[in-house]
């Protein structure tokens, strides 16, 4: 019984270790420049009208796209540009007849970004927003948010604020020794997100429990798993190996397999999918092995992960 309790107590405090350091990153060559940004709502704006100096001065763009301008009233600057904000005005108080075309030379600036920061979310130590001051490097900003986790996916995508509608994907190569994250500069508003890849978990009695990253794989079987968990242990049950499998509903099915026979080529082998726990019990009883499975399914920390080499 003592036994027993140990197996549950260790299943417990591998789930809730903690993973370990974030990837290490280095620029590689530079990525395409960035479209230029464009005004927002809540953004403040510098417009400088040459050889009119009462008409310039610093507005606030409003919660419907406008800035309020002197003479003339409302003009609708969201989703341009500052050069494009520069001729809409110019356009406009030549058109209201209040300046020639020859002295209507409009420049804007804008001066404060309604979000100044850059936000990070997902596989990453500390999710959060971080400041967009000076020139900020992708590669600079995850190290600010920790460093990317072994859980993560080999591509980040980065929402630009000044066109959130075609999102850029990043590739790199977290197996790698010193894994290498592209020079691609951000700007204010912009969002990174680093996805999750696949992760089977093996636990129990095997040589190294863990996660085991699913992606670059087509499948990852459970005799592949077993090979990659280094195997049973001298005690393990691998004749009622228990596969856990979320199904519709957010139930959990119990799948017991003889891998003993799987790895004689006596029985299918199993592909496994994303959030799979093989659990490998020892010669204990029924009891135990239910409790310990239980265990597993309540603790949602994060785990060691494995990537491969063949990926």
């Amino acid at each position: 019984m003592a036994k027993t309790i140990a197996y549950v107590a260790a299943i417990a405090a591998f789930f809730l270790a903690q993973t370990g350091a974030g990837l290490a990153q280095q620029p590689v060559n530079p990525a395409p420049n960035s479209p230029p940004l464009t005004i927002g709502s809540g953004d403040l704006v510098e417009i400088t009208m040459f050889d009119d100096p009462e008409l310039s001065g610093h507005f606030r763009v409003d919660e419907k796209g406008d800035i309020t301008l002197p003479l003339l009233g409302r003009v609708r600057v969201e989703g341009a540009t500052a050069e494009e904000a520069g001729t809409i005005v110019e356009e406009r108080y030549v058109k209201a007849e209040i300046l020639e075309p020859a002295h209507s030379h409009a420049t804007v600036f804008i001066s404060e970004y309604a979000t100044q920061g850059i936000t990070v979310t997902g596989e990453v130590k500390l999710p959060g927003v971080y400041p967009a001051l000076g020139v900020r490097l992708l590669n600079d900003v995850i190290t600010s948010a920790g460093g990317i986790l072994p859980s993560a996916a080999s591509k980040l995508i980065i929402t630009r604020r000044s066109d959130p509608g075609n999102p850029v994907t990043v590739g790199y190569n977290p197996a790698a020794l010193v894994p290498e994250i592209p020079r691609v500069q951000l700007f204010p508003g912009d969002t990174i997100a680093i996805p999750r890849a696949g992760i089977v978990y093996v636990l129990g009695d095997v040589n190294h429990s863990g996660g085991f990253n699913l992606e670059g794989r087509a499948a990852l079987t459970v005799e592949e798993a077993m090979a990659l968990a280094g195997g049973g242990g001298h005690a393990a049950a691998l004749n009622r190996v228990h596969l856990v499998r979320a199904v519709e509903g957010g139930r959990k099915e119990d799948i017991v397999l003889a891998v003993n026979l799987i790895e004689k080529g006596r029985a299918p082998d199993v592909a496994l999918k994303d959030g799979d726990i093989l659990y490998i019990p020892t010669s204990t009883g029924k009891i135990a092995i239910e409790q310990a499975i239980s265990s597993a399914l309540g603790i949602t920390t994060q785990v060691v992960t494995y990537r491969s080499a063949n990926q």
